[in-house]
């Protein structure tokens, strides 16, 4: 049960920090902004998890790490209630920042939770549920929450957030066991585990792909729309697609991790790399693009139950710090991903956040292929 509450509690933070993306064009019609300017909802909460990943962790010290989840949940539940009456993109932005601490906090500490509530054996498997969350919610949250928000205002699929933070609050209070901080972080233990081949060329993967999918994936709904010639109505489905696809990637890719970790992620960066610049080359028709999505949502889902594995394969001793770090790195990564992708398509081409997530793909694909890494990640 506590895994599930802990699946839970992703599914609601990847909900969350996405769904802006299906979002975009009509919060940024009624607070009179770009579609650039609103992938800021995106990018802002994206860059503040990523540094409250480490600082939430040091600052609170040995405090038992269920009293810390039961905070983090309780300001997801403030900070989207915010969103919800926020009455201009300024106010709306200072909310979304709030959701990122409280995701760059949970997430922090629930990436690693596997290896402490279930038998060493079972940690591949508890990680691909656990991470099955965010394929959950590309699945149902970030397409329902889209589809809300057409249906009844952006405001009401915000307020759903907020709900749906309180019934996962609840739920961790019911069911979570006392989680006594296994290590004190502090900078020079995060710093320690850079020295790790293994848990570099993870950092360096994560960064790379991360980066790359957000930069296109952000502007997925005109894409869609623009390139592939797919009505506005559509996109919520096809987003649900995208998350069934990415949902049974996260599986798959768990089954696989259990065998051989290297040559697993080495696949995820290699699909990536291949479906995004195929776009533009066979995803200008409707066909297309639903496929190339479809292929894209596969390649995905397998990246966080990937270099999560990978981080604790590499790192067994300091899985928290580990995590930390990854977590800080991964949540950076969606928000500068975000911000290049918003400056390409407002200054460049729709067309080159495509490009740009294709190059980052193939480079992460390169370093895990050519590194030296560690002797436990193969």
């Amino acid at each position: 049960m506590a895994v599930a509450v802990v699946t839970l509690g992703t599914f609601l933070l990847v909900t969350a920090e996405q769904l802006p993306i299906g979002l975009l064009t009509s919060v940024g019609s009624a607070l009179s902004v770009s579609e650039g300017t609103a992938g800021l909802m995106v990018t802002a909460p994206s860059i503040v998890a990523g540094l409250a990943a480490p600082l939430v962790p040091m600052v609170v010290r040995a405090l038992d790490r269920r009293i810390l989840l039961l905070g983090l949940m309780a300001l997801m539940t403030v900070a989207n209630l915010g969103s919800a009456l926020a009455p201009n993109f300024a106010v709306l932005v200072c909310s979304r920042l709030l959701v990122g601490v409280a995701v760059g906090g949970f997430w922090a500490v629930a990436a690693g939770l596997a290896v402490r509530l279930v038998a060493p054996a079972d940690v591949p498997r508890a990680t691909a549920v656990i991470f099955g969350g965010v394929g959950a919610a590309n699945v149902f949250g970030v397409p329902l929450g889209t589809l809300v928000g057409d249906l009844t205002g952006w405001r009401i699929a915000f307020c759903a957030l907020s709900a749906l933070a309180l019934v996962t609050l609840i739920a961790l209070l019911a069911v979570l066991p006392r989680l006594v901080a296994s290590q004190t972080i502090r900078p020079n233990l995060l710093m320690e585990q850079l020295r790790d081949p293994g848990v570099r060329v993870g950092i360096i993967a994560t960064v790379l792909l991360v980066f790359g999918h957000f930069a296109a994936y952000t502007f997925v709904s005109p894409v869609l729309q623009d390139l592939s010639g797919i009505e506005e109505r559509y996109v919520g489905p096809l987003l649900f697609v995208f998350g069934a696809a990415g949902m049974t990637g996260n599986f798959v890719a768990g089954a696989a991790l259990s065998r051989r970790v290297h040559r697993s992620v080495l696949t995820i960066a290699v699909a990536m790399a291949v479906a995004m610049p195929l776009f533009l080359l066979l995803g200008r028709t409707a066909i297309g693009g639903a496929v190339l999505l479809i292929v894209w949502g596969l390649a995905f889902g397998g990246v966080s139950v990937g270099l999560q594995t990978w981080m604790i394969k590499a790192a067994p001793q300091a899985v928290e710090a580990a995590s930390s770090l990854w977590v800080a790195v991964f949540n950076l990564s969606i928000g500068c991903g975000a911000l290049a992708g918003g400056i390409i398509v407002d200054r460049l081409t729709l067309q080159g956040s495509l490009w740009l997530g294709g190059a980052c793909a193939l480079l992460a694909a390169l370093a895990i292929r050519t590194a030296r890494t560690h002797d436990a990640v193969r």
